[in-house]
């Protein structure tokens, strides 16, 4: 099926992000890591002309297309399939819980430049325990910026410049693998950086059994704030008192330079607590 020439005559619109993929392996390895079964309903976001859309609905029980584009909507429309809904919305301003009864799957190829506030808008944010949309949701394929997947997928071990508050959103609700690099040659128009497709198994509960949420979230906000100083200035400015701060460095046996990005998910878990009761 050739993809390549099926794009190019679609006026495609920079300032919506559009990057349609024409790599027909890539399409079909999308829906082997979604798992798509015959009962399932699937949610995708931003399915453009629809080129993973069509394979989406002959293996799903029912696919809701959120599109923004009418363009690209008018081109969803030719495949007249049965079980295929498509919503004109900014997937921003929808809330997927009333889309359907039933849990749901999302696979999405989404503008890389509202990536964060998507992800945001799926998962929740961290201390977000009742968030609708990821509580209809059991697991998210992203097509995404590889340096972004790599940030998603990183650890206290990683590069510190990939390790950060993304990671920590992405984790603390899901769990998180990098399925495949995709190279820019997959998309028309290409994009200007590579790309990669990670799944994220959606968590029923968060990854850390805490006392105060918010104050876990203000933690390490605050400790990833300013990447030039180390955790203790960090959260100093963040408004935690001197007195608090040393005390959960010297409880912890923190080194005084010690920076946020070598603290794991599970340790900043610890000096949250500590740090709320001192």
């Amino acid at each position: 099926m050739n993809y390549f020439d099926r794009a190019r005559y679609f006026k495609t619109k920079k300032r919506l992000g559009q990057n349609f993929l024409i790599n027909g392996e890539v399409i079909q390895n999308i829906l082997e890591y979604s798992d798509i079964k015959p009962q399932d309903t699937v949610v995708e976001i931003g399915p453009g002309v629809g080129f993973v859309t069509e394979q989406l609905v002959k293996r799903a029980k029912k696919v809701i297309a959120i599109e923004l584009d009418e363009e690209a909507i008018k081109e969803l429309e030719k495949l007249q399939a049965p079980n295929l809904i498509i919503i004109h919305k900014d997937i921003l301003k929808t809330d997927l819980s009333e889309l359907c009864d039933e849990k749901i799957k999302v696979v999405a190829n989404i503008p890389y430049y509202i990536t964060s506030p998507i992800l945001a808008h799926l998962l929740g944010e961290i201390d977000d325990l009742n968030n609708k949309n990821r509580n209809s949701i059991t697991d998210i394929l992203l097509m995404v910026q590889e340096e972004v997947a790599r940030r998603m997928a990183a650890n206290e071990n990683s590069p510190s410049k990939q390790y950060g508050l993304l990671t920590l959103l992405s984790q603390f609700w899901a769990e998180v693998e990098i399925k495949e690099l995709v190279g820019r040659r997959s998309f028309y128009p290409a994009p200007k950086v590579n790309s990669a497709l990670v799944y994220l198994k959606v968590r029923e509960k968060p990854l850390l059994e805490l006392s105060d949420y918010a104050h876990f979230r203000k933690t390490v906000k605050s400790a990833f704030a300013h990447r030039r100083k180390n955790l203790k200035n960090c959260l100093l400015s963040g408004g935690f008192s001197k007195e608090s701060v040393q005390k959960a460095m010297n409880q912890l046996g923190f080194d005084e330079n010690v920076r946020g990005e070598k603290l794991s998910i599970e340790t900043f878990g610890k000096l949250s607590e500590i740090l709320k009761n001192a």
